[in-house]
């Protein structure tokens, strides 16, 4: 949106008018109980809610899902599920992410230690992934106007198959695998990119949603990269011209 503002530049002074990201509250109902309430940009809301029910292991696949409507007057996505469980097991499971401002994701640690690792052959050369970093940023719109947001996408090493903004970044992961799962799209052997930082939280989704490769331009955690590594996905951190830094099985780099 718009909005008026006081700008100083070289020490003067003037009203100008500026576009700012927008945000919103958007409470997820599963089966008539309110789930999660968290902050995330007006777009994409069914992709949002499919991601991040996917990404918390509620659903495994998109037949999972009877309905969903999104209420875009008082910003609720409500759900059906076929399996009616009841949710309250979830209360004991939730993570608060370390996101700008209080995200959430249901997690438990077991849940990942009993994955299987990530057994893919998908490789990539080092400079079709400057490449890909360098048309991902390009489709930034919301970022080039406002400033405040961040991105993600999936590519199967040659194209960007789904582009998604958000000013989360971990909101922007979560609509990129929903889009995946409604469009049926198989995210093995894929690569999911991200303007933002990676910590632990978008391991667990990267890792949930089969992908082999993360990327991004900016830096991991530590726990990040001991995730990575345990789960065997390639995590790949500061691309910027010619030079990135491959912090887990950098084999599938080439």
């Amino acid at each position: 949106m718009e909005v008026k503002i006081v700008k100083i530049d070289n020490k003067k002074r003037g009203e100008h008018r500026d576009i700012v990201a927008d945000e919103v509250p958007l409470t997820i109902h599963v089966n008539g109980k309110e789930l999660v309430t968290f902050l995330c940009s007006p777009c994409d809301l069914r992709e949002l809610s499919v991601g991040f029910l996917y990404s918390s292991g509620l659903i495994k696949f998109m037949d999972d899902i009877e309905n969903i409507t999104i209420d875009n007057q008082n910003w609720i996505s409500h759900v059906a599920l076929k399996n009616k469980d009841d949710l309250s097991r979830l209360v004991f499971k939730r993570l608060y992410t370390s996101g700008c401002g209080k995200g959430t994701l249901f997690y438990n640690s077991l849940d990942f230690m009993n994955k299987k690792k990530t057994e893919s052959n998908f490789k990539i050369s080092q400079d079709r992934i400057v490449e890909l970093i360098n048309i991902f940023q390009k489709g930034s719109v919301t970022f080039n106007q406002t400033g405040g947001s961040h991105s993600a996408a999936l590519s199967n090493g040659k194209d960007i198959l789904v582009f998604k903004e958000d000013i989360g970044r971990h909101n922007a992961v979560d609509k990129v695998i929903g889009e995946a799962l409604i469009r049926n799209l198989s995210m093995r052997d894929s690569i999911i990119l991200s303007s933002g930082r990676i910590s632990s939280e978008i391991i667990f989704k990267v890792q949930k949603s089969g992908a082999a490769f993360i990327i991004s331009r900016a830096a991991p955690t530590n726990q990040a990269i001991r995730l990575a590594r345990e789960c065997n996905l390639t995590l790949v951190g500061f691309v910027r011209g010619q030079r990135m830094n491959i912090y887990s099985s950098p084999e599938r780099v080439i």
